[in-house]
């Protein structure tokens, strides 16, 4: 058999295409349960010998990637990012809210598991690594030298905190919204955040770099600072 070709397209192509999605689901109950799965676990939850499981998956980045692809995504922008501001962060929010609805119920497990675990513990969920913050502060980059760094970090931190699994919880669980009705409701937020966040750069001085304080307020050119935004860019909240 050519090394290329994966296991499972070859011969009884449908009773592998069982066995490794068998193995996929039993890496997500794991990962809903607090555990990073290596391959020998999802064998011994699937009832799947390792021989044949490591077949599939030789080792635990790939299992982890097929059962959440996510988790190794760097960028949601895609090959050819738009420039604007406003088309980026859209089509960002756009799809790590499609990924949180498709997986609402592993995230809703890692939700949980964050709010009982220690901190040390916490490190430890797949689901919850802070790669929204990652992927946000990307979208925004074109904002960077028009926005201070505390009011840029702000403005990722808000955003998060109003579009994710958090925010769709409540808006689906308290305020009775359909799934659909609390994404457009979140994307709204996102870009009303955004929206402010310009206006008050225009407006307030305290939201510019040095540089563009000192054109447009020269009296307070060296006020660079955001009241009330920490400065905590080197964390990655969840």
């Amino acid at each position: 058999m050519d090394l290329s070709t994966p296991y499972e397209a070859t011969g009884r192509t449908a009773q592998k295409m069982r066995t490794r999605n068998a193995l996929i689901d039993a890496a997500r109950a794991l990962i809903a349960s607090g555990v990073t799965p290596t391959v020998e676990d999802a064998a011994a939850q699937a009832a799947i010998s390792r021989t044949t499981a490591y077949r599939y998956f030789p080792n635990q980045r790939d299992l982890l990637v097929a059962a959440y692809p996510e988790t190794e995504l760097r960028s949601l922008l895609g090959a050819h990012p738009p420039e604007d501001v406003t088309a980026r962060l859209d089509v960002v929010v756009r799809a790590y809210l499609d990924t949180t609805i498709d997986h609402e119920a592993a995230s809703r497990a890692a939700l949980r598991l964050s709010l009982e675990l220690d901190e040390v513990q916490r490190e430890h969920l797949l689901l919850r690594q802070g790669r929204v913050i990652t992927w946000l502060k990307e979208a925004l980059a074109p904002l960077s030298g028009r926005l201070s760094e505390p009011a840029l970090t702000r403005l990722v931190y808000a955003i998060r905190a109003s579009a994710g699994i958090e925010a769709l919880v409540w808006l689906c669980d308290v305020a009775g919204l359909s799934r659909d009705e609390a994404k457009d409701l979140m994307i709204w937020s996102a870009h009303s955040l955004l929206r402010s966040s310009l206006t008050d750069a225009r407006m307030n001085p305290t939201g510019l770099t040095a540089e563009n304080a000192q054109h447009d307020h020269p009296a307070k050119a060296g006020d660079e600072g955001v009241r009330g935004a920490p400065n905590r860019s080197d964390r990655h909240p969840g």
